[in-house]
């Protein structure tokens, strides 16, 4: 499972459109799209139903998302203790 698709998920999970999600993640829709078909073929089923109205979550997009929500929370608190240290370690060197 790839951390980005799981940032694909979340983005379209929260704009409740491709085009939209894409320009939030800084990339084109076609990227976006299979990255999260990648996804989808990893958990074995659609993650939303594209209508006219947007996007609506499955049942597996529903069941997932509050655990990509602490996936991604986690990631972050690990990039910023990871900062941290690096920033640390740096102010140490110079001491």
């Amino acid at each position: 499972m790839e951390i980005q698709s799981i940032k694909y998920c979340l983005a379209v999970y929260s704009e409740r459109n491709f085009t939209r999600a894409a320009r939030r993640c800084k990339v084109a829709q076609p990227s976006l799209s299979n990255g999260i078909q990648k996804l989808e073929q990893e958990l074995g089923g659609t993650l939303f139903v594209r209508n006219v109205n947007g996007i609506e979550l499955t049942l597996l997009g529903r069941a997932v998302r509050s655990h990509f929500e602490q996936i991604d929370k986690r990631i972050e608190r690990i990039r910023k203790i990871s900062s941290n240290l690096a920033n640390a370690g740096a102010a140490r060197r110079k001491a």
